[in-house]
Parts: C-alpha cells; sequence; structure tokens
C-alpha cells in the first residue's frame, strides 16, 4: 500500500509540475510569438525586419541569463543551496561590457537606429540578471514558482514591447517599454525567491561554471540565429522581413517541448542517462509533429505568423519548421553536456556556424529557399554530430559535496515535481 501510494504521489508530482511550466511555457513562447507577429501588422516590411533582427541580437545577448540559470540549476541539484550573487553580478557586469562593444557595431553593419539598440541593451541586461532565481527555483526544483518566474520574466520582456506596438509607438517606443518593464520585473522575482534559504556548507557556485554553460547556450542560440542575421545582410528589405516571419515557425519548433529539458536538468546533473533518452524522445516527437504541420498547412502557418501577405511563402513553412525542431534536440543536448561539465561542449555549434556562414556567404544562393535550406542542412549535421558525442559518453558518477562531520546533508528530492510550500 505504501509503495502505491507514493507511487500515485511521485506521479502526481510529476505532473503538477510538468503542467505548470508547461502553461508557463505557453505563455513565454505566446508572448514571443505575438511580438513579431504584431509587428507584422504595425510596422513596414524593413522596420519589421529591424524589429526581428534586434530581437535576434537581445536573444543571443541573452544567453547569459540562461547561461546562469543552468549554471546555478545543476549547482543545486548536485551540491545544495550556495550563494549566487557574486557569480550573479560577475555575469551581469562582463554582459553589460560586452554589449557596450558589440551593439554599436551591429548596429552600423545591420543599419540599425541608435536608440533602438540602446534599449535594447537595457532590456538584455534586465533579462540576464533575472537567470539568477529563475535557476536556484528550477535547481530547487521549487517548478510551481518558477513556472511563475517564467512568466513575470516574460511579461516584462515581451509584455512591454507587445503594448509599445499596440499603441502605436513605433519601434522605437516598443523598446522603451520593454526596457522599462523587464527592470520592474526583477523585484517581483527576488519576492518570488523568498524562502529558498542557503546551505551553509555548500561550495560557492564558480564563475567557470556560469562561463562555460553560457558559451554553450550562446553558441546554440549564434546557430540558430544565424540564418535570420544573414537574411537581413544579404537579402533585400521586404525578402528580408518575409524570412523573419519565416522565422517564427523556427522559433516556435524550437521552444514549444522547452518544458522537457526544464523538467529535467536537475536529473541531467546527477547523470541519469535514462532522463536524457527519455526528453530526447520526447522533444524528437513533438518536432515531428510540428513539421507534419508546417507541411500540410504552410501557407495557413506564415497568414498567423506575418498576415496574409505572408501566404504565398507557404511552400517553405517546413524548411522552417525542420530547422527548429532539430535545434531543439540539439538544445537537450548541449544542456546535457553542460549538466555532465563536458570540456569545450559547445565545439561542434561553433564549427557548424561557421561552416554556415561561409557557405552562405559564397555558395548559397541569396533566397529565402536557398538560405532556409542552408540552414536545415546545418541544423541537421549539428544534431547528428552533437547527438554522437553526447550519447556515446559515459554519464559521470553522481557528485556529493563533501561535508563536516556532524552535519546532516540536505536531501535530495528524487520527485521532479515536487510542489512549492
Amino acid at each position: 500500500m505504501g509503495t502505491g501510494s507514493g507511487g500515485r504521489s511521485r506521479t502526481g508530482g510529476i505532473g503538477t509540475a510538468g503542467v505548470a511550466v508547461t502553461l508557463a511555457g505557453v505563455f513565454v513562447n505566446g508572448l514571443a510569438y505575438v511580438v513579431p507577429v504584431l509587428g507584422a501588422r504595425q510596422l513596414p516590411a524593413a522596420e519589421l525586419s529591424a524589429l526581428a533582427t534586434l530581437l535576434a541580437l537581445g536573444a543571443i545577448g541573452g544567453v547569459a541569463s540562461t547561461g546562469l540559470q543552468i549554471a546555478v540549476a545543476v549547482h543545486r541539484a548536485r551540491h545544495g543551496r550556495a550563494h549566487t550573487a557574486r557569480p550573479t553580478l560577475l555575469t551581469v557586469g562582463v554582459t553589460a561590457a560586452l554589449l557596450a562593444v558589440t551593439l554599436p557595431v551591429a548596429a552600423g553593419l545591420l543599419r540599425l537606429a541608435p536608440p533602438a539598440v540602446l534599449l535594447l541593451g537595457v532590456l538584455t541586461v534586465a533579462v540576464v540578471a533575472a537567470g539568477r532565481w529563475l535557476g536556484e527555483l528550477q535547481g530547487d526544483q521549487r517548478f510551481l514558482r518558477l513556472a511563475g518566474g517564467m512568466a513575470l520574466l516574460a511579461a516584462g520582456r515581451y509584455g512591454g514591447v507587445i503594448a509599445g506596438l499596440a499603441l502605436g509607438g513605433g519601434l522605437t517606443g516598443a523598446l522603451l517599454a520593454g526596457a522599462v518593464t523587464s527592470v520592474l520585473v526583477l523585484a517581483l522575482l527576488v519576492r518570488l525567491n523568498r524562502g529558498a534559504g542557503l546551505d551553509p556548507v555548500a561550495p560557492a557556485l564558480p564563475a567557470r561554471t556560469v562561463l562555460t554553460a553560457s558559451g554553450a547556450t550562446l553558441a546554440m542560440l549564434v546557430v540558430s540565429y544565424a540564418d535570420l542575421l544573414l537574411a537581413r545582410r544579404f537579402l533585400p528589405p521586404d525578402t528580408s522581413g518575409a524570412y523573419a516571419v519565416g522565422t517564427v515557425l523556427t522559433k516556435g519548433a524550437l521552444w514549444a517541448p522547452q518544458v522537457v529539458t526544464v523538467i529535467a536538468l536537475p536529473r541531467l546533473a546527477r547523470g541519469d542517462r535514462r532522463t536524457l533518452l527519455v526528453s530526447l524522445a520526447l522533444v524528437g516527437g513533438a518536432g515531428a509533429v510540428l513539421v507534419l504541420a508546417a507541411a500540410l498547412a504552410g501557407g495557413v502557418a506564415f497568414t498567423l505568423a506575418g498576415g496574409p501577405e505572408y501566404a504565398s511563402q507557404g511552400r517553405y513553412a517546413p524548411l522552417f519548421a525542420a530547422a527548429g525542431a532539430l535545434y531543439a534536440l540539439v538544445f537537450v543536448l548541449i544542456n546535457a553536456r553542460v549538466a555532465a561539465a563536458v570540456r569545450w561542449a559547445s565545439a561542434p555549434l561553433w564549427t557548424s556556424t561557421v561552416c554556415f556562414v561561409a557557405a552562405v556567404a559564397t555558395v548559397v544562393p541569396h533566397t529565402v529557399g536557398g538560405i532556409a535550406g542552408a540552414a536545415l542542412t546545418t541544423a541537421g549535421v549539428t544534431a547528428l554530430v552533437t547527438a554522437a558525442l553526447t550519447v556515446r559518453r559515459r554519464a559521470p558518477a553522481p557528485v556529493t559535496p563533501t561535508r563536516p562531520a556532524g552535519v546532516t546533508a540536505r536531501p535530495v528530492r528524487d520527485t521532479l515535481g515536487s510542489v512549492d510550500q
């Protein structure tokens, strides 16, 4: 009887966590989806392309947030509730410095307005800082509060931009609203994380771990966003606007199964190979469904993403959806490699990016189909290489912190779906 009750409790906990994070993920991705969709209806094609390019740059610059979240979550799952303030401040400072150097260069190369680029920098720094509190909640397996934190950050990051577009503020006004709301939401995340406590004997989170996780996540997003940036560079403004609409499908297929990785990460940090294989199967199945839907209703997909004037581009929908589905698998594999402390985890991704950029610059036709096809090929090769390097690697032994005699370790929760109190 006791075993059966425990099994039902565990299943119920996992189900509760899965539903909560799934709903939060739907909300996050829904708001992210609304931004380019609303932009396509409020902005001319050239400004729509600029908005999509700025969002891509913001996503790349904000990988430090995901890296910080992953590093904090993995460290907590393996070692306990350690101090995270110092690596957070270091991550935010380094990110701000890099943005101050790179964004002005990007503005010149990609024909972007300086005020919009400045506001993007403010928004991105706020998003990076939020990674600390999301990582603490994820590593502690407080998934209901994590879901709330994800929703709050999305409301700050995308909600303000949506409001600015809806009110007719244009590109600069929308980014101003997004920057303000992103900064304000940080106080709410701090409040949501109350009661987490600290483990006085847990080893501190090394800044190097954040750098490794951020580097891998940066490589992941650079290779998945490179086609959009190259389309902006090599295609005429109107055509690059159409390509930007197609990338909405890519990002939808990439982030739709995000809940699987969020729930699995604490167990991946403890070397659970079965969790990795199940995660890959779930994400792969979701991607197959989305690609099939894009193949059957490509015109509808482009219409929903950008409006009826883009329906004629529907023949390219399977290319965009398939690339996103493959990169969703890569995202799972990259998280597993970072959780296992793999050295140079992102090397195959950087190699793929360099090859893709070189191919587009030299031999790939500068058309929507040409660049999208090259992006799909790159995604397929990247997924195969990363899978081969990850699956064949032996799972590391779980790491247990060394504690002074008489100190009781914090129990590791075996249930992925623990319910917050």
